[in-house]
Order: C-alpha cells, then sequence, then structure tokens
C-alpha cells in the first residue's frame, strides 16, 4: 500500500445492509455510503472472504455472506473512488476468530499435507480471478484472528509447526501471482503483548516471510490504549516489522435498536458492548465518546517509532440496525455449531447512527493527519 497513513474501514456488510433497506446520510442528504467515506477521506476497505457461506442446501450464512462475488462487488465499488483494498482470508466457510477456526466444508476429511495444498490453491486461484476482474488487493491477510492458529484441530495452537505450514502455504499463493504486494498475519487482543512475542517467536522459526502484523484493538475486550501501544512499540521493535490495527471500534451510544431490527428478545443477541464490559472503557458511550477515542488512538498508532504505525481500519463502521442483516443466521449457527442467537451485535458501534447518519468520529478521522 501507499505510504499515506491508512484511514481505512471494513464494509463487508454493506451489500447485504442495503439489500435489507439501509440508507445512509451525511448532513442531512441522502448518499452512497462509499461516497461519504471517501468525503470524509477514508482512503482503503478491508473485506473479508468465506470460502463457501452457504448450507449443504444452498441457504445463505448471512452476515455479508461474503463469497467471492460479494468481494469484488465491493472491491470495485471501493476501487471505484480510489479506495486500496485490503483481502482478508478466512479459509472458512464462516467467521473465524480465537474461539473457532472451522475447515471449509470443502476440506473436511483432508489431512495436513492436503489442507496445505488445498490452502495453496485457493489462494492462487481466488487471486487470479480478483486480478482478472480488475480489483487485485493492495494487502493480503493470510488469515483472521490467528492468536489460537487456523483449520482446527491441526493448525491450533501448540501445533506451531503445522500453524507456520498453512500461513506459509497462503503466502506462497499470494507469491505465485504477485510478488511484492505486502501480506499481514493478524492476532486478536492487541493489548496482550506476551500473545504476541509467543505467537510470533513460534511463527518466525519456521514460517515464510511477511511484511506486516496485524492486530484487533477493541476497548472493552483488549485492554487500555497505554497496552497497546507498549505492545505495537515492542513488537516494531522486536520483528523490524510495520503495524496495522486491522480491527478497531468504539461505541457511541448504549441505546437499545430492538426496534429496529424488529426481532423479539429471543431472537437477537444484543450488543457485543456489555454493560459490566463498557465498565473497564475509558471512554464514554457517547458521539463525543467516540470522538475522543478515535483522536487519541490515532495519535497511538502515529507514536510508533520509525513510522511502523500504517494506520487503521475502523471495523464494521456502516452495519446499521436493519432487518434481516444480522451476526449469523440459522444455516450459520450449525456450521458454527452455535446455539445462537442471531442480531446485529454492533450497531451501536458503528461511524453512522440507527437511521444511518454520518456521526461526528468521521470529521474526527477526516481531520488527523
Amino acid at each position: 500500500m501507499e505510504q499515506a497513513f491508512i484511514k481505512g474501514m471494513d464494509i463487508s456488510t454493506l451489500l447485504e445492509v442495503e439489500k435489507c433497506g439501509g440508507r445512509f446520510f451525511d448532513e442531512g442528504k441522502e448518499a452512497d455510503a462509499l461516497s461519504i467515506l471517501k468525503r470524509y477521506d477514508i482512503n482503503a476497505v478491508r473485506l473479508r472472504l468465506w470460502n463457501d457461506p452457504y448450507s449443504e442446501k444452498g441457504e445463505a450464512y448471512g452476515a455479508g455472506t461474503n463469497d467471492l462475488t460479494v468481494t469484488i462487488a465491493l472491491a470495485k465499488r471501493a476501487k471505484s473512488q480510489g479506495m486500496q483494498f485490503l483481502l482478508d482470508y478466512h479459509y472458512s466457510d464462516f467467521w473465524t476468530d480465537p474461539g473457532k477456526q472451522f475447515v471449509p466444508k470443502a476440506w473436511r476429511g483432508m489431512n495436513v499435507e492436503e489442507l496445505e495444498e488445498a490452502l495453496y490453491t485457493y489462494t492462487r486461484d481466488t487471486l487470479r480471478i480478483l486480478k482478472c476482474e480488475g480489483v487485485m488487493p493492495d494487502l493480503i491477510q493470510i488469515g483472521n484472528e490467528l492468536s489460537n492458529g487456523l483449520l482446527w484441530p491441526y493448525g491450533k495452537v501448540p501445533e506451531y509447526d503445522n500453524i507456520a505450514r498453512f500461513v506459509s502455504a497462503g503466502i506462497r499463493g499470494v507469491r505465485a501471482v504477485d510478488e511484492k504486494v505486502p501480506i499481514m498475519i493478524h492476532l486478536d487482543n492487541g493489548g496482550n503483548n506476551e500473545l504476541y512475542r509467543r505467537w510470533f517467536d513460534e511463527y518466525c522459526k519456521r514460517g515464510e516471510d511477511f511484511q506486516i502484523i496485524g492486530l484487533s484493538y477493541y476497548p472493552f475486550w483488549h485492554g487500555t490504549l497505554e497496552m497497546l501501544t507498549e505492545n505495537m512499540k515492542d513488537i516494531a521493535a522486536r520483528y523490524k516489522k510495520d503495524l496495522i490495527v486491522a480491527e478497531v471500534s468504539m461505541g457511541y451510544t448504549m441505546e437499545d435498536y430492538a426496534a429496529y431490527e424488529k426481532l423479539s428478545k429471543e431472537e437477537r443477541k444484543g450488543y457485543a458492548t456489555k454493560p459490566a464490559l463498557v465498565e473497564k472503557i475509558e471512554y464514554h458511550m457517547t458521539k463525543q465518546g467516540q470522538c475522543d477515542f478515535m483522536q487519541d488512538f490515532m495519535e497511538r498508532i502515529k507514536q510508533i517509532p520509525e513510522g511502523r504505525g500504517k494506520g487503521f481500519f475502523y471495523w464494521e463502521p456502516a452495519w446499521i440496525p436493519v432487518p434481516g442483516s444480522g451476526w449469523a443466521t440459522e444455516s450459520s449457527l450449525a456450521y458454527i455449531e452455535d446455539p445462537g442467537p442471531c442480531g446485529n451485535e454492533w450497531a451501536n458501534q458503528a461511524l453512522f447512527d440507527y437511521d444511518g447518519n454520518a456521526l461526528p468520529a468521521l470529521a474526527v478521522i477526516k481531520e488527523f493527519e
């Protein structure tokens, strides 16, 4: 990616939100969400890619149903705005994170060698398609929040030999298509220095080279901004890598949005920012609190020595509450073996309010230099 400070947004659910009736406004005027983000100097998007986000019966898994077709459509819209594109490979049919890394349905029953080859081939072939469609990514993330590995059980921590084999296969798949595009490896819990040291010490003994360490940082889960900053300074120096906060968000309200989703209490999970978690945050869950957090957060990234802090991607700023767009469906719950319920967990952390109006934090992002 270019050296301009990355002010990025993960907009993976945007097509689904729009199809479900979501509309977006800036200063009272309706406009395309990406056009609004462009006005606020957003210069990059992050898009997740799921292998096959459909049930055996063809039912969409939801939460954007981010297959290759959806990814191409969103990438083309972003590129048309002059934005760069980070591709986030999950190597699963649905969500991956430290709590779940389910093997794609088509790869079930494979051994380590077969999984390694499947991951390489899938990475290479999908990138070839993206390149042919004119949307070759500017940055590529191999796996999502790999703190506990990928492609479980073979690639689950502490199986670092297999983790390195799988991640390296993805890197080789990228290099078969493009020798220069920067590659990111991404963990969660950006305030946990012990995790990053342990994981990257193990990986760097075994794995293919990469350019960027990606971090997730959610203040209600991952400690203070000071903890994030100290971790970033340490790992930048220890591994001589550039850093991007690949996921971040901050709430602007604790007002309920059940009326927007049109779901019963039993059908919706409610927001991720539970009151007990919010008590731990140094900032108020208000529009001003969101502004203050983003200002301080961006300044922390810029403080990383030698210019190693390259920017951030705000997670799902446009996931406003609309009927039909939740974090899962009955079919995807079955795939990840989760009891549910569904619904939108994120709307009170978006950068648009429940009615789709751009929030003041976007102006803070625009003004930051």
